[in-house]
């Protein structure tokens, strides 16, 4: 049986007119050209070069089996075209987590973008776990999650990719002194009752490394799962809270929102893709559309809120 790779060492050779010129073009010495050619005509039983001055010319039978490779050549091309289209047309499901915030600013833009240039996908979605959010990327149970992870950090079998640099703000209740001020000092709110509103994990971290680095704790009277109920207790006056600018795009009535500063705490999002799934075009069509629509949230989120926010 011929084989098909000597079969294109010997077009490479036909092609360039020389085993030095083939040898080149293809990455390999001249010697292990020569000896592929040998190879091939004694599978073929018959010579298909002939030396002619420096160089070579094909026999009969050596244009015969260049021409027989180009064919093959163009063959194995189509096939790979036909395969990256069947790939492209993306069938079966991909897993993705992501936490609530994230959920509804960043993934579900990404996905209806996705769904229209995919119908065919199905799609696994879920809440991550808020103090370890990787675990299922790890274990392999999600293709993708939308996390808070710091910049520099890394995970063993995982690529992150920066989405979104997410600052916290102020919530106050509306009447309260420091409502006076456009921009707080973090220090601002250090002998103040606090609503937390976040447990123990990545989104709350940033709130009590802000306050170290200002110089105090923050005194937690009530704890909350989730932004609105944050706000709902802030509004109650029973304290204040610190939000990221994502979780306020619905605002209480009756709370103010003001910048802080000194520092100003931000939580890094960020995707987390599992490496081994990482060449599925489903996945990179997912990442693609969480870039895209990261990029046109980032400048809102920047300056903060919306006037009608504030």
């Amino acid at each position: 049986m011929l084989d098909v790779r000597r079969m294109q060492v010997l077009r490479a050779v036909v092609t360039s007119g020389s085993i030095t010129a083939a040898a080149a073009n293809l990455g390999y010495t001249p010697s292990a050209v020569s000896q592929q050619v040998a190879a091939l005509e004694k599978q073929a039983g018959i010579p298909l070069l002939a030396r002619v001055g420096r160089g070579v010319e094909p026999t009969e039978a050596g244009r015969l089996l260049s021409e027989y490779a180009a064919v093959i050549s163009r063959q194995v091309t189509a096939a790979e075209t036909a395969l990256a289209d069947l790939r492209a047309r993306i069938t079966g499901v991909l897993s993705i987590r992501y936490f609530a915030t994230a959920g509804a600013t960043l993934v579900a833009p990404a996905l209806a973008r996705l769904r229209q240039e995919h119908p065919g996908l199905r799609l696994d979605l879920g809440m991550t776990d808020p103090q370890d959010p990787l675990t299922e990327v790890t274990e392999g149970r999600a293709d993708l999650a939308v996390v808070v992870r710091p910049r520099g950090r890394t995970h063993e079998g995982v690529h992150l990719v920066h989405l979104l640099d997410d600052p916290y703000r102020a919530v106050l209740p509306a009447g309260h002194p420091l409502a006076a001020k456009r921009v707080l000092d973090l220090t601002d709110l250090a002998h103040e009752s606090w609503v937390r509103g976040d447990g123990p994990g990545p989104c709350l971290d940033p709130v009590i490394e802000g306050c170290a680095a200002a110089g105090f704790s923050p005194n937690f009277v009530v704890e909350s799962e989730d932004h609105t109920t944050t706000q709902g207790f802030v509004a109650a006056g029973l304290g204040i809270g610190l939000i990221p600018t994502m979780g306020l795009t619905h605002r209480h009535p009756a709370v103010v929102v003001r910048k802080v500063r000194g520092p100003e705490p931000v939580r890094v999002i960020q995707a987390a893709v599992r490496e081994a799934s990482s060449g599925r075009p489903a996945l990179r069509g997912l990442l693609a559309g969480l870039r895209h629509v990261a990029q046109e949230l980032a400048p809102a989120v920047e300056r903060g809120l919306p006037e009608r926010f504030r």
